[in-house]
């Protein structure tokens, strides 16, 4: 991390996407939105361009990523919006992907993922949330890692989530070949793996100009939610001790991934974990807030990247 000072912003858990980049110039930059085409990756999109940047949707669903991309030309008056495609479970995709880019890149915002999925493995023997959530963004932003540096000053944004706090990455058995695949524990795992992303992107790529943060977005119906049902998440909270869920609107959600994006108030920084558009604090004991220390671990982050770049050249 390139400063131990917390960062303090004028947001909260209310704020939406559009109101932080209210007063930020996005003209000339450049930004990549995985997921773009629902969710909270369409509001996030949406506040990048209504700043002025030229937003590339990555998505699975091209027809989909097309109407979100005339929705948000709509709605902010920004024409400079592309649709490619991009399966992160796939590394041919994501290799035509890399390919495909030309010139700098200043935004690259991993937002896609899938949560609590059954049991399902890539062709290649690998745990589908990890491969997606993780793994494969790992590869677009390596592979990227150029363009990335040649934009001097660009931010990585992961999407992580409180879920984090479920599981560690078990370096032992990532891809549960001898445990019993638990749902949560596959999608927590992945999501600490997104934040100890942040951390060591941000400590190898220093001298590129490049930061990465993570971030928890809130609970925010989407269809991430497509294999858990609402019914499900209130219990798993309360049983956690969280108390019913606060949900947040999707403009709502998008904010916290907005303000990492853009912020000024991040220039430099990177390596840390944020939530409700503030950096967040030590996760305590019987709480779902906040950072779990294994997920900042500078040791386990420097492990799972070697880890990935060997599981993605086997």
């Amino acid at each position: 991390m390139t400063t131990d000072t917390p960062v303090h912003t004028p947001f909260d858990a209310r704020t939406t996407a559009l109101e932080v980049v209210r007063d930020v110039d996005l003209t000339g930059r450049r930004a990549v939105v995985t997921g773009g085409a629902s969710g909270i990756g369409v509001e996030t999109a949406r506040a990048l361009a209504a700043a002025g940047a030229d937003v590339t949707l990555a998505v699975r669903d091209l027809d989909a990523g097309r109407r979100a991309a005339t929705d948000i030309t709509d709605s902010t008056g920004n024409d400079r919006l592309l649709v490619a495609p991009l399966d992160l479970a796939d590394r041919a995709s994501v290799a035509a992907f890399v390919a495909t880019w030309d010139g700098p890149l200043h935004l690259l915002v991993n937002n896609a993922g899938i949560m609590a999925s059954p049991e399902r493995r890539t062709p290649e023997g690998w745990e589908l949330q990890f491969a997606t959530n993780h793994l494969g963004h790992f590869a677009l932003a390596t592979g990227l890692h150029r363009a990335l540096a040649a934009a001097e000053g660009a931010r990585v944004v992961a999407v992580s989530s409180a879920a984090h706090l479920r599981s560690p990455v078990v370096f032992d058995d990532i891809h549960f070949r001898q445990r019993p695949y638990d749902p949560w524990e596959a999608y927590g795992q992945s999501k600490t793996a997104n934040v100890l992303f942040a951390v060591e992107a941000t400590r190898r790529w220093a001298d590129d100009g490049i930061v990465s943060n993570a971030l928890m977005p809130g609970a925010i119906h989407t269809n991430l939610q497509r294999y858990v049902s609402a019914e499900e998440l209130e219990r798993m909270r309360a049983a956690s001790g969280g108390g019913a869920a606060t949900w947040k609107t999707v403009e709502q959600g998008a904010a916290t991934s907005v303000l990492v994006a853009t912020s000024p108030l991040l220039d430099g920084i990177g390596g840390r974990y944020f939530e409700d558009c503030q950096q967040a604090a030590p996760n305590q004991p019987g709480t779902r807030t906040g950072v779990a220390a294994y997920a900042l671990d500078p040791a386990a982050a420097e492990r799972l990247w070697t880890v990935s770049e060997q599981t993605l050249r086997g």
